[in-house]
This record gives C-alpha cells, structure tokens and sequence, in this order.
C-alpha cells in the first residue's frame, strides 16, 4: 500500500526512525515489485501485523540517502515540513507485507508499480504517470538507502484493522494498492473466521497465493477482463454477492472513488452500521502522488496548529 502522505502523529513515541537499506528485490507479477529492506536497527521495528503502515522515506535522484530531519524528536515533521521539497526525503506511507528477525533483520514491502512499464495501463482512462515513490521502487538495486518512520510496539496507531467485539464475519475490499494490507490481515485472521474479500488487480498475472486459516472466500477482479468503470465492476461484484448472517466487520482500501461507492452500498444498502466499516482512500483518481502530497501535508500541518 502506498498512501501519498501520512498524517502527521502528536508525537513520534511509539514510532522511530530506522536507518535501512535494499536486500534484494523481486517482481511478483506486471503491477507489483517486492523489496526486501535489511538492517540492524531493524532490530527494534515491531509490526503489529494485519495492516500495519509506516512512513517510508526515499532519495531523490542524486542523494545517497534521503535527508530527513531525524534528530527532530517529537517536532520531526515540522521541520521536515520547513525544508526544501527538492531535498527533503520523499515520504510515502507503506504496509508491511511480512517481518523476518532471525537470522536478518528484514522487512518486505509490495510496491503497486503504477504507471511503470505498463503500456495497457498508461492507455486506460484516469490513468496517473508515475510518481518518484514508483519510480525510485522500479529501479531499486541492493545496497539502496532509505529510512522509515516505523512503530516500536506492537499494539501501535498504524493498525486499522480492529473488528469490535461481537463481530461474526468479516468483510474485506481493496485493489492491488491494498493487495499488501489484505495478505497481512488474511494471516492475521483466527481460524475459521468467515470473511468474504474482494480484490481488484490489473492483470490476470497479479493474482496471488494468499495464506490463509480463516474460512476466506476471495474473488480476484482482474480489471483487463473488463471494458467497464472500474468502480462498477468492483461494486457490482460486491453487491451481487450472497453475504454470511451475523454482525459484520468491513474493511475497504484503495482507489479513493471506489471506496467511497462500496462504503455507501454497504451502509447504505446493505444496512452495515457506519461505525463497524472502516474505510481508506489510499489514492485518487486523476491525481498525481505529488497532488495528494500536497494536500496530505498541509491538512497534517493545519490539524497540528502549524
């Protein structure tokens, strides 16, 4: 999952900065690229699994290592908001796809490589060219520098996914920018837990093995088998869909357009209440990363009094 730009937190504890670097990488099929991230300081990097974020740091073109003000404390987003948007680390917020302590210290992050090497894509309506995130994940090689703003408890703010107490099944809905945070809740699921997941990906190739103990029922929309809108496919999918009894629990990422629709068929059709559906537009349509950037920081910076 990559969102444009985190919101800015009170303060950085739980969370610290982690100095790390490209292990390796490796393409999971035409939309999504897997880098694994090593370190020692990782040592103390503590994901919370499910969907669990991180704000991730990245050079520009030309830098060695991103600048970001570390020794900021609690003030770091401040005075990284007061640099120079040409030197400051791009910063994107990611999902952790999996976490390894021994015998490495390794994370693995699933980037959605949009408008990277794909002609089909860049021919699509709303198609968005690729932001300096996708680019710089496109050419990554081991050795690479980066730095993450990452939890050092478990139990942390950057876990969304909490069904409430009483819930009887879940129901999960993302495309392929969601595709790392639905794998993580999948393994995170008890056994047996009911849960009917929709994922939306380009390409009949993007289709992944999901390991799972819950009693998952997942349908993959592949969106080139497919000449319609891609919030209608994705929604009538949804709503033609038999749902189990009982008190429901639902999640729903991705393309902010198509959330918004399956929010609303949801709460509004299919009678969730609004406080059991928890929703994030992890992008949007017809707007570039750096659009969302913008809008990202200087709503952070507003919401602190900046």
């Amino acid at each position: 999952m990559s969102t444009a730009a985190p919101e800015a937190p009170a303060r950085a504890v739980p969370f610290e900065f982690f100095d790390a670097h490209v292990v390796r990488t490796l393409r999971l099929g035409p939309t999504m690229l897997r880098i694994t991230f090593g370190g020692e300081p990782l040592r103390d990097f503590a994901s919370g699994g499910r969907d669990q974020r991180f704000k991730l740091f990245l050079p520009h073109p030309g830098q060695k290592a991103p600048v970001v003000p570390t020794d900021a404390g609690d003030a770091w987003f401040t005075a990284w908001r007061a640099m120079d948007p040409s030197v400051r680390g791009i910063m994107r917020s990611y999902t952790v796809r999996e976490q390894r302590r021994f015998p490495q210290h390794e994370l693995d992050i699933d980037f959605a490589l949009h408008g990277v090497g794909d002609p089909s894509e860049a021919s699509s309506a709303g198609f968005v060219p690729a932001g300096p995130a996708s680019r710089w994940a496109a050419t990554a090689r081991p050795g690479d520098r980066v730095t993450l703003l990452g939890p050092t408890v478990h139990d942390n703010a950057g876990v969304d996914f909490r069904p409430a107490a009483g819930t009887d099944w879940v129901l999960i809905s993302g495309d392929e920018t969601a595709l790392p945070a639905i794998a993580g809740i999948l393994e995170w699921l008890p056994p047996g837990t009911p849960a009917k997941v929709w994922i939306e990906v380009p390409h009949a190739e993007d289709v992944q093995e999901l390991p799972t103990t819950a009693d998952a029922d997942i349908t993959w929309l592949v969106r080139e088998n497919t000449t319609g809108n891609r919030t209608d496919f994705h929604l009538a999918s949804l709503a033609a869909a038999g749902l189990p009894e009982g008190t429901p629990y639902a999640w729903i990422a991705g393309e902010a357009g198509t959330v918004k629709a399956l929010r609303r068929h949801l709460v509004g059709e299919r009678g969730f209440d609004r406080k059991r559906v928890k929703f994030t537009g992890y992008w949007r349509m017809d707007t570039s990363e750096e659009q969302l950037v913008e809008e990202a920081v200087s709503g952070a910076a507003g919401a602190t009094g900046d």
